[in-house]
């Protein structure tokens, strides 16, 4: 008997002519993010990814978490793999299972033939797997067939049979990187790392610029966020962050422009920016945190004056979402207690008192000719500093 894991996915199975190719993609992720772990065989049959170690495992259930964070992954169980006979079947049944059902107090049998060739039917076989879990278990476990505690499951499949309890949700979606590349507007809050996680999951390969404006903000704040974006590589690979100083920019707007548009001016041009920097790195699209209305420069009207500097596609993931729900999603990832560290942002460096929330562009464009930045954003983007962050760093 050998221990495997067994990962399977849900809508990547939907494809059609191009599957081969998600399903490619999928397992060099799984081999990349694993590979400090040791050896393993990583192959497909019947939608489902077969990682097996070629070595003495001791770290299984570090590779168990990792796989349910790849992107792509519907569920990921630990099963033993065994001879496809019932002899062989029972045997391991009654030495794996009673493990992994300590402290359970009711399961139920269940099995998979996807070998139709098989004798036995699922039904016969899911009888004889239950017989030999109570025998196993002596009476310290009993059967409910409508609500298990446990489930245990026999998968007949070409070469070999698979015994396995509850399957665990994996972090599901399609596999980074088929969905092309996105450059994320990370700042220092709740809602950024959110967005860039969500179109990860949908299979963007995400980088990311910030914008600091030091000395207004300090580098804590900077090192907060290259935090957030080692966290974030958890779940979306290593993340590639361009720093951006935008302080002299800032300075000019205040100096130049009426206070109630500042921010809409500072945004334009973090939009430009951003898209520069994108299309340097061969990225298709900008990924924002922003919820419609949740601060001022998010209402429909102030947004719909800030696209157009980005004169590419603008993605918000969050657009729809409240407070709760954002950071419902940001504490399973684990950003969170990261996010709400007290630091600087640049958004609230020269905040107006009164912001305007309904904006005409042609007013906007009028005050941001005003202040001439075409320059301050050259050398903005010039002197940009790059770092790149893994979860995999110590």
């Amino acid at each position: 008997m050998k221990e495997i894991f067994l990962c399977k996915y849900g809508e990547l199975a939907l494809k059609g002519l191009n599957k081969s190719q998600f399903e490619g993609a999928l397992v060099k992720e799984i081999k990349r993010r694993i590979a400090r772990f040791g050896s393993f065989d990583v192959r497909r049959a019947q939608s489902t990814i077969y990682v097996e170690p070629l070595q003495s495992l001791d770290c299984g259930d570090e590779v168990f978490d990792e796989l349910r964070k790849i992107f792509g992954i519907a569920t990921v169980c630990r099963a033993a793999e065994t001879e496809k006979n019932m002899d062989s079947i029972i045997e391991v049944v009654k030495s794996y299972v009673p493990p992994l059902l300590s402290g359970k107090r009711t399961f139920r049998a269940n099995a998979k033939r996807a070998d139709k060739r098989f004798p036995l039917k699922s039904p016969e076989i899911a009888a004889q797997v239950g017989g030999a879990i109570l025998d196993a278990m002596k009476g310290k476990i009993g059967v409910s067939m409508d609500f298990p505690e446990a489930t245990v499951t026999v998968e007949i499949r070409e070469e070999h049979a698979y015994v396995h309890a509850d399957a665990v949700r994996g972090a599901g979606g399609m596999p980074i990187g088929t969905a092309g590349k996105a450059m994320l507007l990370l700042s220092g809050g709740i809602d950024s790392p959110v967005a860039g996680y969500m179109m990860a999951k949908r299979g963007a390969k995400v980088e990311a610029v910030h914008f600091e404006s030091f000395p207004y903000t300090s580098d804590a704040a900077k090192e907060k966020v290259l935090e957030l974006a080692r966290l974030m590589s958890d779940y979306c690979g290593t993340l590639r962050v361009c720093c951006i100083s935008v302080t002299e920019i800032q300075e000019r707007l205040r100096d130049t422009v009426q206070e109630e548009y500042f921010t809409l001016l500072l945004r334009r041009c973090m939009m430009r920016l951003a898209a520069r920097v994108a299309k340097a790195r061969g990225c298709d699209a900008l990924i924002t945190g922003e919820s419609l209305g949740q601060v001022a420069s998010q209402t429909m009207l102030a947004m719909g004056v800030t696209d157009p500097a980005a004169d590419m596609l603008v993605f918000r993931p969050c657009i729809g979402m409240d407070k709760e729900e954002i950071i419902d999603i940001a504490r399973k990832i684990n950003t969170f207690e990261t996010s709400i560290l007290p630091y600087e942002d640049c958004c609230t460096v020269f905040t107006p008192r009164h912001p305007k929330t309904r904006p005409e562009l042609s007013r906007v464009i009028a005050e941001e000719e005003k202040a001439q930045l075409s320059a301050l954003e050259d050398e903005a983007f010039e002197k940009m500093e790059v770092f790149y962050k893994s979860y995999f760093e110590d």
